[in-house]
């Protein structure tokens, strides 16, 4: 108990560092992103969304696997090693609830870019519903993970998150493999892609501060959903010897019950 105490404190710290860090790195971000840069030759000052459009889509993209690879490890060892597995579900529910965040920052922002120089804030483009099929199985996955009482919810997010990471690179290669409406590549286009360098330090700064951002969202999620995890399995060891019918109480507590049977 007296070692659990200063950990708990050095945890606290360390996560109001980090989230302080974030922070700073954020507003930096955008003081760089609407006061050092440029204004784009072509749009304006509207062309600066894309300092937020595209560092969280590529987080967007990139947090997927985290789920998914998450989710195949808890498949794999939830006979072999049930709390590694609980641990492995920990990570996936957060990077999921994760990406929802970065999928939604990045419908937003490209449907307020797209109304400023398109004219229309929604245009069925290959990208643009690839990316809110992205979405949508991410907020199926925590329908099912919320709302489901079969007691195999996370098996079935395990499953629905195979089909988003699917769904990724289809994401990132629409505007390759389709005639679409959305501007072509940033980076890795054709011979005008790229950016120009006086762009570089807003864009690398945003990044890094969503890069930051997200990671403690995530962290500091799996650690929350570890806690819940926890209470749940001593209330389920609780009702086994009060004598409480292991079968009822998974009925009120799935998740319990997968953990402590």
């Amino acid at each position: 108990m007296q070692s659990a105490v200063p950990a708990k404190r050095i945890g606290l710290i360390l996560g109001i560092l980090w989230f302080v860090l974030s922070l700073t790195i954020i507003v930096w971000g955008g003081y760089e992103a609407l006061i050092l840069a440029p204004k784009d030759a072509a749009q304006g000052n509207v062309g600066r969304i894309f300092y937020w459009h595209v560092p969280t889509a590529m987080l967007g993209l990139s947090f997927p696997y985290i789920n998914c690879a998450a989710s195949l490890a808890y498949l794999y060892l939830r006979r072999k090693n049930p709390l590694a597995a609980l641990t492995a579900d920990a990570w996936a529910i957060a990077a999921a609830e994760v990406t929802v965040v970065f999928t939604t920052i990045t419908l937003v922002t490209g449907m307020l870019w797209g109304r400023a120089v398109w004219g229309i804030w929604w245009t069925w483009d290959w990208r643009l519903t690839s990316e809110l099929l992205l979405w949508l199985i991410y907020v199926a996955y925590l329908m099912t993970r919320r709302l489901s009482t079969d007691g195999q919810t996370a098996t079935l997010g395990a499953i629905i998150s195979v089909f988003a990471a699917i769904d990724v690179p289809i994401v990132y290669f629409s505007i390759r493999w389709f005639r679409t409406q959305h501007p072509q590549p940033v980076f890795g286009g054709d011979a005008n892609s790229g950016l120009d360098p006086s762009m570089y330090p807003a864009f690398l700064w945003n990044v890094l501060a969503w890069f930051v951002w997200g990671t403690m969202i995530l962290v500091f999620r799996t650690a929350l959903e570890r806690r819940r995890q926890r209470i749940q399995q001593d209330a389920a060891l609780a009702a086994l010897e009060t004598g409480i019918d292991p079968f009822t109480f998974r009925n009120h507590h799935p998740e319990a019950g997968n953990a402590a049977f």
